[in-house]
């Protein structure tokens, strides 16, 4: 479980990142700055529910280790459950601010069962890798090569980014931004994407090392 909590907190650190500069982003954008002071409250505890859900993800991973197919897709279907109840919190909180929610799972479902499904089985990849042995950069570099990271974080990114665009469509606005929400939604989900592509490439490059030359190893 060592190794699991290192991957949470390192997953939590990435998000946080990516939150941070999808709304250093947005401030830049029309018609989203006009929109922001009521996106980004939501915008900020959103984040916190995603960590939320990725930690019990990737701990679960830690304690699945090698488990078979019917049993996996039994525990995916405990993660989904949970992670309503994280939802649950987030409204809870959400209600403490002068802003209406409804989380729409007809659409978010599909989005969320695919990330769980991509996290928890990068997870036991990682977790695996050296047989358990190796501390998590190692691990991370042994189950991935840099632009194999990038493309999963880039994914990961998205799928977040998607169940955002959701979520905003359902934020209270002002009567003048009433008629341009599916646009503030969708300019949401552009925004998100283009930081999400910059911010995995710069931390597979942080993470994993370069191909090495035929005939020679990196070390770990």
């Amino acid at each position: 479980m060592k190794r699991a909590k290192a991957l949470a907190r390192l997953n939590g650190r990435m998000l946080h990142t990516y939150s941070r500069r999808t709304t250093a982003a947005l401030r830049a954008a029309l018609p989203l700055r006009l929109a922001l002071p009521h996106l980004e409250p939501v915008l900020a505890l959103n984040v916190g529910k995603e960590v939320a859900k990725d930690t019990l993800v990737i701990l679960r991973a830690g304690e699945a280790g090698n488990v078979e197919a019917p049993e996996r897709e039994a525990i995916l279907a405990q993660l989904m459950l949970a992670t309503k109840e994280i939802d649950r919190q987030f409204l809870a909180r959400v209600g403490n601010f002068p802003i209406e929610i409804v989380v729409r799972y007809d659409e978010i479902v599909p989005i969320r069962a695919r990330r769980i499904k991509l996290l928890h089985d990068a997870a036991l990849k990682v977790f695996a890798a050296g047989d358990g042995k190796l501390r998590l950069r190692g691990a991370l570099q042994a189950s991935y090569s840099r632009d194999e990271f990038a493309q999963l974080l880039y994914e990961l990114f998205r799928l977040h980014a998607e169940e955002t665009r959701s979520l905003s469509r359902s934020v209270r606005l002002p009567r003048p931004l009433v008629p341009l929400r599916e646009l503030i939604a969708q300019e949401l989900l552009n925004v998100m994407l283009r930081a999400a592509w910059s911010l995995a490439k710069e931390i597979a490059a942080a993470s994993c090392p370069p191909p090495a030359p035929p005939g020679q190893t990196i070390p770990d």
